[in-house]
Parts: C-alpha cells; structure tokens; sequence
C-alpha cells in the first residue's frame, strides 16, 4: 500500500524511517509525526449502509434490521449517529414486513383487499422484495 499523506496533518512530505514489526514505518517532514501503514478495515457496501438507513426510517429496530441484512446492529445504530437520522414518531401505525420474491409479490398486489387500509413501501433486497405495510393501531 502507498502512503501519500500524513494521517495527522495531511501533509504531503512523508519520508520511510525504519520497519517496525515487519512494517514500513513513515515519518511526517511537517510534523515529525511516526506512523506506519495504515490498517484496511472491512467495509460494508454502500447499498447496505443505504438499505438500513431506509429500513430504520420507515420503523424497524435495529435487531430487524441486522436480522434482514445480515450488517450487525452496531453498525447500524453507527450509521444512524454519523448520518444524524432521526426517526419519525409513529404513534398511530406500526410496520409489519414480509419478505416476497417477484412471483409471490405479484400474487400480493392482485389482491385488492391487500391494498386497502394501509399505506406501504415495496423496496428492492438483494433478488427479492421487501413489502413495508404500516397499520393502524386498534382502539
């Protein structure tokens, strides 16, 4: 991996200064700061980091969420602090989800009784289909 700036102060003139631990380690000309290659985490594809956010909007728990995705949790909750999402308050409605693939979907929407007294949100998973329905909480 190449090094092209400090992780401190971002400045361009960086020179090798020894191995550490089998490691190239660097050394900021600006800042005298000492540091070596930086680590490569995992990361989470964007489409996901996308999906849970959209799920947490429309009212799942973060437990749902990892269940369904398979991305931990924490991670979602991460994502919800860094982006700043706030959820809506639903008093009134609460989501149910299901599941379908595209020929059990479009048996769902033949039904005109499935479409009526609720609002919902078919959104794309992978090769299937998420059906987010929202009912009205009874009296």
């Amino acid at each position: 991996m190449m090094i092209s700036n400090c992780p401190r102060c971002d400045h361009k003139q960086i020179v090798k200064s020894g191995i550490v631990n089998d490691k190239q380690r660097y050394r900021c000309k600006k800042c005298n700061y000492f540091f070596t290659v930086n680590k490569i985490g995992k990361k989470i594809d964007d489409y996901y980091v996308t999906k849970a956010l959209q799920l947490y909007l429309e009212g799942l728990s973060y437990r749902e969420i990892e269940r369904i995705l398979g991305i931990s949790h924490v991670s979602v909750s991460n994502w919800v602090k860094e982006f700043k999402i706030k959820k809506p308050v639903h008093k009134d409605y609460h989501p149910t989800y299901k599941i379908y693939n595209h020929e059990e979907i479009v048996e769902f929407m033949k039904n005109k009784q499935n479409l009526s007294g609720a609002g919902m949100v078919i959104t794309e998973l992978g090769d299937k289909f998420m059906l987010i329905k929202w009912e009205r909480f009874k009296d």
